[in-house]
């Protein structure tokens, strides 16, 4: 997949001095505390970015300011520095980032905070996914060094959600890698490795799905991770009506760690997403 990422009206040039602001603006909102000159935390819009055929997206259960921001591409601080992993990559202009703290289980209604989840995603809207139809979709993916190890609280970073029911497919985070999950039955699901946890971190990666929604046998679900076939499935591939796609973090069984670990809170995590789109062809998620 082409690393390009639309922007609607600016030039790259605004991008990266809003980079900038809005950089200095994370760093100086983290530990709960800012400096008397820092810069005011401003929320991004998901409405700035071009995602191919998708409809809107939204934010979904969290309205934290930091919790979605557009920021520079952090390839871009290991640059001259020998991480052989990340300064062969061309940088991207600026990138989605998505930050979830302790305590993050919610917006205004605080939903997640009775049921043991914390998040920070974006959720499809407008022109979703009906029963028989196919589309192209795909992402890129970069996850930082530090980034935290919460086992056994389950990571989801993306997901296939269905209307009016249980998720149909997941993409998980765990301690052996990157991962699908089949969640069809809605019982226990069949994980399937996408990307080894040894390969997995301070580099972007693309994940291009091809879906042919159907309840029925003649579904289709394959995926590549890096421009290798790593999952082909036939089958049913939605148990609802419609599939709608959500992508960011989001943790659940929050309490799974805070048990293991005796205590109350569970580590920040950051993880960002660029090149979102929706396709009718492969070859769309290019343009």
């Amino acid at each position: 997949m082409l690393r390009r990422t639309g922007w609607r009206g600016l030039c790259i040039g605004t991008l990266l001095i809003a980079a900038g602001i809005i950089g200095s603006a994370v760093a100086n909102n983290r530990g709960g505390g800012s400096a008397p000159d820092a810069v005011p935390m401003v929320a991004a819009s998901p409405d700035a970015v071009a995602r191919g055929n998708f409809g809107p997206f939204v934010r979904s259960l969290n309205d934290r300011p930091y919790g979605y921001q557009l920021v520079a591409d952090p390839v871009l601080s290991h640059m001259g520095k020998g991480n052989s992993s990340t300064s062969l990559v061309t940088p991207l202009g600026l990138v989605e980032r998505f930050e979830v703290r302790p305590g993050d289980c919610g917006g205004e209604n605080a939903l997640d905070c009775g049921r043991d989840r914390e998040r920070s995603e974006l959720s499809e809207r407008g022109d979703r996914n009906p029963q028989g139809s196919s589309y192209w979709y795909g992402w890129s993916l970069y996850i930082p060094d530090d980034f935290a190890n919460v086992a056994p609280t389950k990571v989801v970073l993306g997901q296939f959600h269905q209307e009016g029911s249980h998720p149909a497919w997941m993409f998980e985070i765990d301690p052996s890698g990157y991962h699908i999950d089949n969640h069809i039955s809605g019982r226990k699901p069949g994980e399937h490795l996408l990307i080894n946890e040894a390969a997995l971190r301070a580099r972007w990666h693309d994940i291009t799905v091809y879906a042919h929604w159907t309840t029925g046998d003649e579904g289709v679900l394959q995926v590549w991770a890096d421009n290798q076939l790593k999952f082909d499935y036939r089958g049913p591939t939605m148990s609802a009506g419609k599939v709608y796609f959500k992508y960011g973090l989001y943790r659940s069984f929050v309490s799974r760690y805070q048990n293991a670990n005796e205590t109350d809170k569970v580590p920040a995590q950051t993880v960002y997403f660029a090149n979102v789109k929706r396709a009718g062809s492969r070859a769309g998620l290019a343009q």
